[in-house]
């Protein structure tokens, strides 16, 4: 069964977070570091996946998206926290094992 997820993206000094939904996260998250869409995290330069959340159905993605996007910047910053406390990019090493994208 094809996986949907809902991420976060962030910058070097995690000043700024991105709330997005997709179907690959290896390809979104690539796209968002070559910034090859030169939209609202290529401005911010948002190219560091700090969390994300699995979901087997498009439908439950995109409303978790939309209550995540509706929270505030507190609440964003406690479920990061629960994940990776320390803001590490969870895609490190994502793009180069997997050149095919």
């Amino acid at each position: 069964m094809k996986q949907r997820y809902i991420y976060f993206m962030s910058n070097k000094n995690n000043t700024v977070i991105y709330i997005g939904v997709t179907s690959n996260l290896l390809e979104r998250v690539y796209q968002h570091k070559t910034k090859i869409h030169k939209g609202f995290t290529a401005s911010y330069n948002c190219d560091k996946l700090v969390y994300f959340e699995e979901f087997e159905n498009i439908n439950q993605a995109i409303a978790r998206e939309k209550q995540l996007k509706a929270g505030n910047r507190k609440r964003k910053e406690a479920l990061i926290q629960l994940k990776n406390p320390t803001w590490e990019d969870l895609s490190e090493g994502w793009i180069s094992n997997h050149c095919d994208i």
